[in-house]
């Protein structure tokens, strides 16, 4: 029984990286569920099996990507003893996850465009919250947030939004922002917003 599940996680898995592949080759808008299918040398009902349909799939390769991302940055915040630090640490992993990872930033600027469906939204945003859950608990507790009225609008329009912006300028026009000057600009632009 294990086994079968290791080969259903294994199957899923290798779904959503041909999906990845397929949306950096072709753009998110121009794959369907057949050429993912396809690149994944999987039958139509094992994708089926996996995911409902292609806005599953997109959902489930978005959740998989916060979880990466936010894996990559929380131990780095975790780690900081004052707010300057958090943010900049914050920041900085940020940037440098997407520097690091630009086929998945891609995806995943592009996919949080779209318009999901209530429910593949409403379950993303439950999810993001857990994934952030220790880090935004940190933050609160350095201070970070102490003017702040709503924590998660602080983070994610304050101190996130510059880096979002200068995010998307790299990833869909190479060359347009240094990531040089992304790292370092953005980690002390983002402190000095919230201090």
């Amino acid at each position: 029984m294990a086994v079968v599940r290791q080969n259903g996680i294994a199957r899923r898995e290798a779904l959503l990286d041909a999906a990845l592949r397929c949306f950096d080759e072709r753009g998110l808008m121009r794959t369907g569920i057949e050429d993912i299918r396809k690149a994944a040398g999987a039958s139509p009902s094992s994708v089926y099996h996996h995911f409902e349909d292609f806005p599953a799939l997109v959902a489930a390769l978005l959740e998989r990507t916060f979880e990466r991302l936010q894996g990559f940055i929380s131990p780095r915040v975790l780690a900081t003893r004052t707010a300057r630090t958090a943010v900049r640490a914050l920041v900085e992993g940020h940037l440098s996850w997407v520097f690091d990872n630009e086929v998945e930033a891609r995806f995943m600027y592009q996919a949080i465009t779209l318009e999901l469906d209530g429910g593949h939204r409403g379950a993303l945003r439950v999810r993001k919250t857990e994934l952030k859950a220790e880090m935004m608990a940190h933050l609160t507790e350095l201070g970070v947030f102490a003017e702040a009225r709503s924590p998660e609008l602080t983070l994610n329009v304050v101190i996130l939004g510059p880096v979002h912006q200068a995010c998307r300028l790299y990833l869909s026009s190479p060359g347009s922002v240094d990531p040089k000057w992304m790292l370092s600009t953005l980690p002390e632009l983002a402190w000095r917003s919230v201090s």
